[in-house]
């Protein structure tokens, strides 16, 4: 199963073609080349392999978190939705460079 994870934009890099990015206290770089709409700092964007796909609306942002944050607390053992994102967040707090792959 695949599921895009949110994400607030920490800095852009200068040609705007990647992000900083903090998921869940994991900071991960992203492309921004298919992103559904132009994204600032501060803005909150949904990852999937390393890109940005879509920029979350920030009258969006509390429901889409909070949504996240129960399923990461309540899912049981086995849920894939909650497997996927705790493996996200693993995957990012391993990564041999502090956090800041591209995954």
């Amino acid at each position: 199963m695949c599921l895009g994870v949110p994400g607030k934009v920490l800095s852009i890099s200068a040609d705007g073609l990647s992000a900083q990015v903090d998921f869940f206290g994991v900071r991960k770089e992203l492309r921004l080349d298919i992103v559904d709409s132009p994204v600032s700092v501060g803005d909150y964007v949904l990852n999937h392999v390393g890109f940005a796909i879509r920029r979350i609306p920030p009258e969006e942002v509390g429901e889409t978190l909070a949504l996240f944050d129960l399923i990461l607390r309540e899912a049981g053992a086995g849920d894939l939705m909650a497997e996927d994102v705790r493996g996200e967040v693993a995957a990012g707090r391993d990564a041999p460079d502090g956090g800041t792959d591209r995954g």
